[in-house]
């Protein structure tokens, strides 16, 4: 395995020991699920409100050390491998963040998730697009559109400009940290935008060729 990947069970790891410790400080019901004021409108059982995120965490984990080892095109993964995992790695990171402030919240430390996510997705939006400027065509990972997907060049120009737009959607996102009662809408809207705009500009470049 790669260090990288040994890096990503490490932290999966690590969800699944603090559900451990904290599984017998846990209430009954577990608060699990917030609306977009911050308020929280959903709760679990105490097991799967522990434990649910850990598995997550492993499922997903799975999936990306996968997803290098079956793409068809996996030799173009490994020219922006370096990239990939860095993602991930952040990935996991900002998922356990999420999840030890769900396990604080139930314990009293309150913490509104309308000032967190926008720091933590901000941040990560602006990786997204060094990512996805780096990325190189392949099956799984990027902006897959039919005509990024049938031409190099149109693949090309596409993850340049989605990646330039990611990087502008994270600062969008990091505002709603002023906006606290909006900070849902400065989080999805950008990230709407730039799926929406890099769809049509990649079916734009493709019929220009």
């Amino acid at each position: 395995m790669r260090k990288s990947e040994i890096i990503f069970l490490g932290l999966v790891l690590l969800s699944f020991l603090m559900g451990f410790y904290f599984y017998p400080q846990m209430p009954e019901r577990v608060a699990s699920h917030w609306n977009a004021s911050g308020q929280v409108d959903g709760y679990m059982p105490r097991f799967w409100g522990v434990f649910f995120m850990p598995f997550m965490l492993l499922g997903m984990s799975l999936l990306f050390i996968a997803v290098p080892r079956i793409d068809p095109l996996k030799q173009n993964i490994e020219q922006f491998r370096r990239y990939f995992d860095v993602f991930i790695i952040l990935v996991l990171v900002f998922m356990i963040a999420v999840y030890l402030q769900t396990i604080l919240w139930n314990k009293g430390f309150q913490i509104s998730l309308n000032v967190t996510l926008p720091i933590g997705l901000g941040l990560l939006f602006y990786y997204t697009g060094i990512l996805v400027e780096n990325a190189k065509m392949n099956w799984f990972i990027g902006i897959r559109t039919p005509w990024t997907l049938s031409n190099e060049v149109v693949w090309d120009k596409t993850h340049k400009v989605g990646g330039r737009l990611f990087k502008i959607a994270s600062l969008v996102g990091l505002a709603g940290v002023f906006f606290q009662p909006y900070a849902v809408y400065f989080i999805l809207i950008p990230v709407l935008f730039v799926a929406a705009f890099t769809t049509v500009y990649s079916y734009i470049a493709y019929k220009q060729l």
